[in-house]
C-alpha cells in the first residue's frame, strides 16, 4: 500500500450498478474493486496499525471534520503526552487544548477529556465494544461509534460517514440526487466484508478518499450535502483565537484577552461567555484562565 500522502490512483469505474441489481455476484465484484485499490493505493496510517481501543478512539475524535494531513501532525504528539484514558482525564485542560492546537473544533477536545473521565470512573478504564454504550459518551455519535466498534473490536457493524457515503452514491446512485442514508445503510448491510470489517471499512474509505480526487464530490447529490461554512471571520475562528490567546498565557484580563483576539468587542464578549458556559474557560478573580478541568 502506498504511503499516506502520496498520489493515489485513479478509482476503477463502477461495476455495481443498482440497488435493484445487487446480486450475489455483483456485491463480490464490487468487494474485489473496493479492495484492488486498497491493494494498491491503501494508506499506511499509525491509527491502522493498533488495535489499542484508546489510540484508535483518539484518531477518531481527531479525524472529525478534519483532513488526515493535519492528524498525522498532531496524533503522535498527543499520544506521547496522554498515553491512556488516565493520563488524559488528569491532565490540566490548559495541556490537552494546547497539545490539540492546530486541529480546530476544540469542542471535541474537551468532550475527549470528559469522555476519558467517565471511562474511568464507570467503566474502570476500559472502553465499552458496545455501539449503544459507546454513544452514551461526550462527542461520540453513530458514525464514531461505528467506527470504534469495526476498528477497535472487528465488530460487523453498519455505519456511514462521509468517504463511505460518497461510495455508495458514485457506484449505486450514479443518476440520482437528493440520496438519503437510509437508502445506503441496506446496501452497506448487503455488501459489508463481515469476515474482516475492519479492513473492509478502511478499504471502501480509502477507495472514497480516492473518488473525492477525481472530480465533481458524489457527497453534493447526498440529501444531507450541508456545504461548510468559511472559516474566516467566523465565531469558529473567534473562539479559536481566545483558546489560543489563553493557551500560551495563562491568565488575562477582560481587556488583555479582546487587545489579544484583535475583533469587535461587542462580538466577542458573548463568544467569551459562551466559553465560560461550555466549561472551557473559568474567572479568577478579575482574570480570564483555560478552566482547571472538565466539569463532571
Amino acid at each position: 500500500m502506498t504511503k499516506s500522502g502520496a498520489q493515489a490512483g485513479k478509482p476503477a469505474e463502477s461495476v455495481a450498478g443498482t440497488p435493484e441489481g445487487l446480486t450475489p455476484d455483483v456485491i463480490e465484484r464490487f468487494r474485489q474493486q473496493i479492495y484492488r485499490y486498497f491493494q494498491e493505493q491503501g494508506r499506511q496510517l499509525p491509527w491502522r496499525q493498533t488495535y489499542d481501543p484508546y489510540s484508535i478512539l483518539v484518531s477518531e475524535i481527531m479525524l472529525q471534520q478534519t483532513q488526515v494531513e493535519r492528524v498525522l501532525l498532531k496524533y503522535g504528539p498527543f499520544l506521547a503526552r496522554f498515553p491512556d484514558f488516565a493520563s488524559l482525564a488528569r491532565a490540566p485542560l490548559r495541556e490537552v487544548m494546547a497539545a490539540w492546537q492546530g486541529l480546530g473544533y476544540n469542542r471535541r477536545a474537551l468532550a475527549l477529556q470528559r469522555l476519558a473521565g467517565r471511562v474511568i470512573s464507570e467503566f474502570d478504564g476500559r472502553l465499552s465494544p458496545s455501539v449503544e454504550v459507546l454513544r452514551t459518551l461526550p462527542g461520540i455519535g453513530p458514525a464514531t461509534a461505528g467506527a470504534l466498534a469495526a476498528f477497535a473490536f472487528s465488530q460487523p457493524v453498519v455505519f456511514i460517514e462521509t468517504n463511505i457515503r460518497r461510495v455508495f452514491i458514485h457506484c449505486f446512485f450514479a443518476d440520482r440526487s437528493e440520496v438519503r442514508d437510509q437508502e445506503i445503510l441496506p446496501l452497506l448491510a448487503l455488501t459489508l466484508d463481515r469476515e474482516r470489517p475492519r479492513p473492509w471499512y478502511y478499504a471502501l474509505m480509502d477507495y472514497g478518499a480516492g473518488l473525492k480526487r477525481l472530480g465533481p464530490n458524489a457527497n453534493r447529490r447526498s440529501a444531507h450535502y450541508q456545504r461548510q461554512s468559511p472559516f474566516a471571520d467566523s465565531d469558529r475562528q473567534i473562539r479559536g483565537l481566545i483558546l489560543q490567546a489563553l493557551v500560551k498565557t495563562p491568565a488575562l484580563t477582560d481587556a488583555e484577552l479582546l487587545r489579544l483576539v484583535g475583533r469587535d468587542p461587542a462580538r466577542t464578549q458573548p463568544i467569551i461567555a459562551a466559553l465560560i458556559r461550555e466549561g472551557f474557560l473559568e474567572r479568577v478573580g478579575a482574570h480570564l484562565r483555560i478552566a482547571a478541568g472538565p466539569s463532571s
